[in-house]
């Protein structure tokens, strides 16, 4: 609109005055911010939840804000996160346990933030058919013959033994050690029974004593993975779970909205160095992901196929236009026809989504000192202060007000006298039904039956007490 509108007045050569008088009407003409930085280079992997980016794009809410943005796709999140350090790219898409384990110093040591929450929802877990047909006899049918969900992995227990009394071990992929998908697969897992194992300070495989091998494999290479026989299945971010299903190869058993009800997925990362340096840019990129996600939504969703179309190109996802709507548009497809309503798999700004909760980041340091990438015990101060140099609402909360003053967003739309937690996650929004309070992440953990408890650590294979 608001380029039009340039366009109009400047063929009829209007004067300066009524150009103000315009730009005074017209919410989408409002000055943009002095940028310190109006050239950048993003990054993202290709899945659908990097639609913010694409659409922000697209839509021209990046030039709106004065910014030239190219969106470069990369390899796999290891080199994403490095190139985000180096300065090669200067923000990314990013699995939210990256800033996280990076600030803390596991694996690549580096001060990141994230002013901006991607989506909530978007995972599945998929098995091969072979994997399938076997758990099926150990799961409950609904009225119609078809399986009940949510699909426990208690059906996946007895294949697994099976496996082992044949000399094998059943491997399943994800798609990096501190993913979103690496602890909704182990959460998954655990509340059926299934050990995922063990990190230790020694040993960074995240297989000790465990029942189920989890190794890395990249995304879009999930699909051809399993087909060959590397992995039995895999958790990871669409499209590539409905690809298993367009193919015939596999069938996803869960979606993570049914492990936890609308719970948190990737952020928008920068350094911290960054946005000190370019506090103006920072905001003015918030702003334009902010009206991204907006769109995605409005409507009851009315501009998902419109998404849809513009993800399948190969610059962006690269996936079919069906494959990628199997998700996108509030259905997901199980068996091949077993199509079911699933209208929040997807939500990029409804219920607060794109707000950077300190609680959400609290949630994925208890996964990580759960299974060991955490060694030793943490208080929880040390998770609320570890939440609060990460996520930073504070950015958020000015681009929103900076939005809402020019007229693009309702004030309804924020939860503006938060303190940066939720309120506790009931019972009922998860699977193995235990609640989660960001609040108290270690009566958090202590009340799961598989993972490290208070004073317990994982040497030479064992859990030890600390000290030992």
């Amino acid at each position: 609109m608001r380029r039009i509108a340039e366009r109009f007045l400047n063929g009829l050569s209007l004067s300066t005055a009524l150009l103000g008088m315009v730009a005074m009407a017209s919410p989408s003409l409002a000055a943009p911010l002095d940028v310190e930085k109006d050239e950048l280079k993003l990054g993202f992997i290709k899945l659908t939840d990097m639609a913010p980016l694409a659409i922000a794009y697209e839509k021209g809410y990046f030039e709106d804000e004065g910014l030239f943005v190219t969106l470069e796709p990369q390899a796999n999140w290891k080199v994403l996160l490095d190139r985000v350090i180096t300065g090669e790219l200067d923000g990314a898409h990013m699995l939210a346990g990256q800033p996280l384990a990076a600030t803390i110093g596991y694996g690549t040591k580096a001060h990141i933030v994230t002013p901006f929450s991607m989506d909530l929802n978007g995972n599945g877990i998929t098995v091969s058919n072979e994997i399938w047909q076997e758990m099926l006899p150990h799961i409950a049918k609904d009225a119609s013959g078809k399986p009940k969900h949510p699909i426990s992995a208690r059906a996946l227990k007895p294949v697994i033994e099976k496996l082992k009394d044949e000399g094998k071990s059943f491997e399943m992929g994800m798609v990096f050690p501190v993913s979103t998908h690496n602890y909704e697969l182990r959460y998954w897992l655990a509340a059926g029974g299934v050990h995922p194992g063990f990190y230790s300070d020694t040993d960074v495989s995240g297989q000790l004593q465990a029942d189920a091998l989890l190794s890395v494999t990249p995304p879009p290479q999930m699909p051809a993975t399993m087909e060959a026989g590397t992995i039995h299945g895999y958790c990871v971010g669409e499209p590539w779970n409905q690809q298993a299903v367009f193919k015939g190869i596999g069938v996803p058993v869960i979606t993570d909205y049914e492990i936890w009800k609308n719970n948190p997925e990737k952020v928008f990362g920068l350094t911290k160095e960054f946005t000190e340096k370019n506090p103006n840019t920072t905001l003015a990129l918030t702003k334009a992901l902010i009206r991204a996600a907006k769109w995605l939504d409005e409507s009851n969703n009315a501009n998902r196929m419109e998404a849809v179309v513009i993800l399948s190109r190969s610059e962006y996802v690269g996936a079919d236009v069906d494959v990628i709507a199997n998700s996108m548009t509030g259905t997901f497809e199980y068996e091949k026809g077993d199509i079911r309503a699933v209208p929040d798999f997807n939500v990029f700004y409804r219920y607060f989504a794109t707000y950077p909760y300190y609680s959400d980041a609290v949630w994925y340091l208890t996964q990580m000192r759960r299974w060991g990438q955490i060694s030793t015990h943490k208080d929880d101060s040390w998770y609320d202060e570890t939440a609060k140099s990460v996520y930073r609402p504070d950015i958020y909360l000015k681009a929103a007000k900076e939005l809402l003053a020019e007229g693009h967003v309702s004030e309804k739309d924020f939860p503006w006298q938060s303190d940066g937690y939720k309120a506790p996650t009931p019972a009922e929004d998860f699977l193995d039904n235990i609640g989660f309070d960001g609040r108290q992440p270690n009566a958090y953990l202590e009340s799961m039956k598989i993972g490290l408890k208070a004073g317990q650590t994982v040497k030479n294979a064992r859990v030890v007490t600390e000290g030992q």
